[in-house]
């Protein structure tokens, strides 16, 4: 058990409150901004699951990690003009004076989805880039994730082997800027297979130790994350598994030298967050 990655004990942090009964959070992130103070940005709608209704990403923010957490008028909603027809799966990431939020808004077509970005300087008020999607894949691509590898932004997401179907995979694809992405690779092919939801989503990556880990799920029930590791962040493999968290939708956050994990979804109550342990 000590080769594994591992989670502490989950403890609620934020529940979304709302008008008609009990409100969710699923996809999310979590980012600090330059002043210290935690945003957290996701899919929020009224219980039950209706995903092709979610049409709004709520904000909270917090002094710690461990809250108390605020909730805050909503970050974006749906831009039908745009050409969305949903919002799913934010992800911010800082690059100088600027805030880069990557989401799935949709579109007439699912083996063509939209990852769209919006900009911000103080995380509060949201701009559409007027270039439209930065680029379309399918099947239902969404769940971005961005990091800076050497010189390159590269970006994370599920899809499929197809854009109309076949091995759910993480997809990727890089930029020096964060506008121009370059043609679609592929990090990691499951043996699964289909359309719609797959178990690559939510792909998060990290590094570690001299490795990279890939967190992904729901694997294999809907609350299951599991890890796979590699000495090479574009290459990772089903045999490479060093642990599983009962967790859905789970977002890796680091606060100084400690790392946390957290987790959300339909019927989840919110938002938790545990310690994360990588081996070693």
């Amino acid at each position: 058990m000590s080769g594994l990655v591992r989670a502490g004990a989950f403890r609620r942090v934020f529940e979304p409150q709302g008008e008609g009964g009990r409100w969710y959070v699923n996809d999310h992130t979590v980012i600090r901004a330059g002043d210290g103070r935690w945003h957290l940005f996701g899919i929020t709608h009224r219980e039950p699951a209706d995903p092709f209704d979610e049409t709004v990403f709520g904000h909270a923010t917090a002094a710690e990690l461990a809250g108390p957490w605020v909730q805050e008028s909503p970050a974006l909603t749906v831009d039908r003009e745009y050409g969305e027809t949903h919002l799913w799966a934010p992800f911010v990431v800082r690059d100088g004076a600027r805030y880069f939020m990557f989401y799935d808004g949709g579109g007439a077509d699912r083996t063509a989805t939209g990852m769209n970005l919006a900009t911000s300087t103080d995380l509060f008020e949201w701009t559409r880039h007027p270039g439209g999607p930065m680029f379309r894949d399918g099947y239902d691509a969404r769940d971005p994730m961005v990091l800076r590898i050497g010189e390159w932004w590269v970006m994370y997401y599920c899809a499929t082997g197809t854009r109309t179907g076949g091995n759910h995979v993480v997809a990727y694809r890089t930029s020096t800027d964060l506008l121009q992405w370059g043609p679609r690779r592929i990090a990691y092919t499951d043996p699964t297979a289909g359309t719609e939801a797959g178990n690559t989503e939510s792909p998060f990556v990290v590094p570690h130790g001299g490795y990279w880990y890939l967190f992904i799920g729901p694997r294999p029930e809907y609350v299951g994350t599991e890890i796979f590791r590699s000495t090479d962040p574009f290459h990772f493999q089903p045999q490479d598994r060093v642990g599983h968290i009962a967790a859905h939708a789970a977002e890796v956050v680091a606060d100084g030298d400690s790392f946390w994990i957290t987790a959300a979804g339909w019927g989840q109550g919110g938002v938790r967050l545990a310690p994360l342990h990588f081996p070693g």
